[in-house]
């Protein structure tokens, strides 16, 4: 089992190796990270939330509406026992389009840096 876990490890590594591995990406991952993270401040331990959930949507725009918003139509709602699970339903699914846009963005920063010529077709 531990062998077939491997090729799935580096199919997965190699799909991510772009969000990583260059400064545009990078710095998109870190301004998603600050607005997660005022985010969570602004949940938990700011007694007026307000519009707090604005800046992880728009810095995680446009892959943040097709997956954090439906996943906020399933959460508990603020009646439910289980309504703190709702901020961080929502922060994982801006997480995970973050991280699909940085691997995005570093495929495009790789793309227009790459020196190589290619043939014209």
């Amino acid at each position: 089992m531990a062998r077939s876990a491997r090729p799935r490890l580096h199919r997965i590594r190699a799909l991510l190796a772009p969000a990583v591995d260059n400064w545009p990406a990078r710095s998109y991952l870190a301004v998603v990270a600050a607005s997660l993270g005022f985010f969570l401040y602004a949940v938990y331990l700011s007694p007026d939330p307000g519009f707090a959930g604005i800046w992880p949507i728009m810095a995680t725009a446009p892959l943040s509406m097709f997956v954090t918003v439906p996943l906020m139509l399933v959460s508990p709602d603020g009646d439910s026992p289980l309504a703190w699970l709702s901020p961080l339903i929502f922060t994982a699914g801006a997480a995970l389009s973050g991280l699909v846009n940085a691997a995005l963005i570093g495929l495009l920063a790789r793309r227009l840096t790459d020196r190589e010529p290619r043939p014209a077709t």
